[in-house]
Order: C-alpha cells, then sequence, then structure tokens
C-alpha cells in the first residue's frame, strides 16, 4: 500500500515539477534572449562567471529558455544594471556539449575565486522578432585596404553607417580582430566630404568590452533607429594582418618564434615570456598545444637576426592572436637576439 501512495505522488507532483519555472534567465538585454546569465539557487538569483563559458555553453541557455540559435557569448558587465554586490556568483566552469535541455545537466562547479566583472552573458535569437537586426557582416570602407577605414555594417544584404556616438577604441578594437587586421591604433569621425557615406545609419551607441568576437556581441542602441548625421561616421584604422611564424626547427611547429610586422620578420624578446604565450602562439598556428622544453631545448634554435619587434609579452591563455596580448610597442625593446624566443607545439 505504502508503494502504491509513493507511485500515485511521484505521478501527480512530476507534471508540477515538469511546468516549473526554467532555473536559468538573461537580464539587461534589449529583449528575453539576451543579457547576463543569472541562475536560481535555494529561491535566490546569481550570476554565472564567465571561466570556461562558450557558445556551446549559451546554446544551452537559449534552448532551456525558448529562444532562438545561440548567436554570441558577451560580457555580463555589458548589461545593465549591473548585478549587486550583495548577489553572488554561483557556479563556474561551465562544460556544455551544447546537446543538453537546461544549464543545469552540464558539468559545472562551484563558484570560488571569481567577480562580478567575470559575469558571463548570452546573446540568443529573439523569436518575437520578426526579423534579425543583429547586423551580418561588418567591413571598413573607403579606405586604403580592408584595415582601415568608415565602419559599416551589413544587414539584410544592406551596408550602413555606424553612428560615432557611444563608440570607443574598446570598439575598434572588436573590429579589427573581426576582420584579421592588427591592432585598432585610430577611431575617430569622418568629416572630409570624400570620406562620408551615403548610406543609411544602421547603428549607435555601441558598447564593447573589448573582448567580444565580433561586432554583433556588443551591446548598443535600437537597430536601425539613429538620429546621427553623416559627419559622425566612423571611421577606424588597425594595423596590417598580424602574422608569425616559427623557424630554425625540422617542423612547422617548433622553433624560434618570428613575427612580421610592416613587411619585415623580426623576433621576440623572452623578457616575461612563459607558458600562457607558448599556448596563444601555438593556438595562432594551428599547432595544436605547447610543450614546455628545456631551456637548452629552445636555445638549440639560434638567436635571430635583424629587428626585435616585441617585449614584454603578456597573455592570459585565452587570447586568439598573440597581438591581442599586451606588449609593449612594436620595436621598443631592451634585449637582444640572446634573449630571442623559442616555442614547441605539439604538432
Amino acid at each position: 500500500m505504502a508503494l502504491l501512495f509513493s507511485l500515485i505522488l511521484a505521478i501527480c507532483t512530476r507534471p508540477a515539477f515538469l511546468a516549473s519555472p526554467s532555473g536559468v534567465r538573461l537580464v539587461g538585454g534589449l529583449h528575453r534572449c539576451e543579457g547576463r546569465v543569472e541562475v536560481k539557487q535555494n529561491g535566490q538569483w546569481g550570476t554565472v562567471c564567465d571561466d570556461g563559458w562558450d557558445i556551446k555553453d549559451v546554446a544551452v541557455v537559449c534552448r532551456e529558455l525558448g529562444c532562438g540559435a545561440a548567436n554570441g557569448t558577451p560580457s555580463g558587465i555589458l548589461y545593465e544594471p549591473p548585478a549587486e554586490n550583495e548577489q553572488k556568483v554561483f557556479i563556474q566552469e561551465v562544460g556544455c556539449t551544447g546537446t543538453e535541455d537546461t544549464l543545469a545537466q552540464c558539468e559545472q562547479e562551484e563558484a570560488y575565486n571569481c567577480l562580478h566583472n567575470e559575469d558571463a552573458g548570452a546573446l540568443c535569437e529573439n523569436p518575437e522578432s520578426p526579423f534579425s537586426p543583429v547586423p551580418e557582416n561588418v567591413r571598413l570602407a573607403d579606405g586604403p585596404g580592408h584595415c582601415k577605414g568608415r565602419v559599416e555594417v551589413k544587414h539584410q544584404n544592406q551596408w550602413y553607417s555606424v553612428c560615432q556616438t557611444g563608440w570607443s577604441l574598446r570598439a575598434a578594437k572588436v573590429v579589427c580582430r573581426q576582420l584579421g587586421c592588427g591592432r585598432a591604433v585610430l577611431t575617430q569621425k569622418r568629416c572630409n566630404k570624400p570620406g562620408q557615406g551615403q548610406r543609411s545609419m544602421w547603428l549607435s551607441q555601441m558598447s564593447c568590452s573589448g573582448r567580444e568576437v565580433t561586432l554583433q556581441n556588443c551591446a548598443s542602441g535600437p537597430w536601425g533607429k539613429s538620429t546621427c548625421i553623416h559627419d559622425e561616421d566612423t571611421w577606424v584604422e588597425c594595423e596590417d594582418p598580424f602574422d608569425l611564424r616559427l623557424v630554425g626547427g625540422d617542423e612547422l611547429c617548433s622553433g624560434r618564434l618570428e613575427v612580421l610586422h610592416k613587411g619585415v620578420w623580426g623576433s621576440v624578446c623572452d623578457d616575461n615570456w612563459g607558458e600562457k604565450e607558448d599556448q596563444v602562439v601555438c593556438k595562432q598556428l594551428g599547432c595544436g598545444k605547447s610543450l614546455s622544453p628545456s631551456f637548452k631545448g629552445r636555445k638549440s634554435y639560434g638567436p635571430g637576426v635583424g629587428r626585435i619587434w616585441l617585449d614584454d609579452v603578456h597573455c592570459s591563455g585565452e587570447e586568439q592572436s598573440l597581438e591581442q596580448c599586451q606588449h609593449r610597442f612594436w620595436g621598443y625593446h631592451d634585449c637582444t637576439h640572446q634573449e630571442d624566443v623559442a616555442v614547441i607545439c605539439s604538432g
């Protein structure tokens, strides 16, 4: 009898559990399918640390909320109002495969070393919108090459100008990265007549952290609505595309590191160089993981000649390109070629 009662209780209560509200929400976005990620634990809402956060995790959040496809992993600090100081960061190191139905089904750890400046965000398609207002692409127009010019975004096969209002060097960094160019060196209004656009304004009030992969991941004012004139067109200049190589070894994935700047290959000084910097180089070259050779092994590739381009390079290990790491200005160093960096990757 007790067993029968338990079965009846389980059957009766299960529908109520399935119909319960989602344990995740997005806060601060332009619609319910965008914003800072928050999860519910013991009746309280807390944030998610962006350590390990990627597009697979966003895909699960979008699915759980009944939103469309995952469109990006913006930083949670972009969304207002910010998380309150007393609000906790609940989880970190989320590891979804992308096929889970809820975020709770993904591997995750209890947060132990994250602050709110590391809050994760999510950008999903808005199912209530009759069209996707997100620009499909970006380019720099009317400049000398594709790394300098007026910022334009594409939407529904049409190109539109971007207003300088709200624009910053952080947004320029995102554009340069998205276009495969080097570091952003200039952003300004383009007031001279030949450089002004003739297209409709599409975006203004851009708000980027500088860490976004694409401009589409940045927050902005309402799409397609702007009071700007073409005197306020945004002009961005990036350094030329960044390239690197490993030379002096028997394979492409090991050797002395050289970087290309202004058409000239030069070496990199090993001041403060370490494992995280090795990781970024191997990642950028598609050479697998970095190995940790002995000092003698690194020196077996010999010293370089000519320019020493970079010094005091500092990476977090998450960058996709060495150009995204901190370093001195190009050509500024206090090194000799006896301090040239060498890297060995798994291949």
